[in-house]
């Protein structure tokens, strides 16, 4: 194996294993937003848990966060502005990139 196979399989490693931990934290910043937005519906519970598994599914309707503000946003009503969900996503997103991060 040359230099720049070796690079080459170095970089595709890389790229794999960054994929895969934004697929991981997107996925924790979904669940741990549908358990904010559950808590702000009433849920609590194993109802709360399953409430987060839905947004978590809404995910894969399509490429983007759009999906699961929708769901979330169709969800809430009222109960929060779209101001308010999207700063929760971005925050919730660091939150789940570090818990991420420290699991490894």
């Amino acid at each position: 194996m040359t230099t720049f196979d070796s690079r080459e399989k170095a970089f595709e490693n890389q790229f794999a294993h960054d994929a895969e931990m934004q697929f991981r934290a997107e996925a924790r910043r979904n669940k741990l937003l549908g358990l904010w937005a559950a808590e702000l519906l009433g849920k609590s519970g194993e109802e709360a848990q399953d409430y987060a598994r839905e947004v978590v599914r809404a995910d894969f309707e399509e490429a983007g966060d759009e999906d699961v503000y929708r769901k979330v946003a169709g969800d809430l009503g009222s109960a929060a502005d779209e101001a308010t969900i999207r700063a929760k996503m971005a925050e919730l997103s660091a939150v789940a990139k570090g818990q991420i991060l420290n699991e490894l």
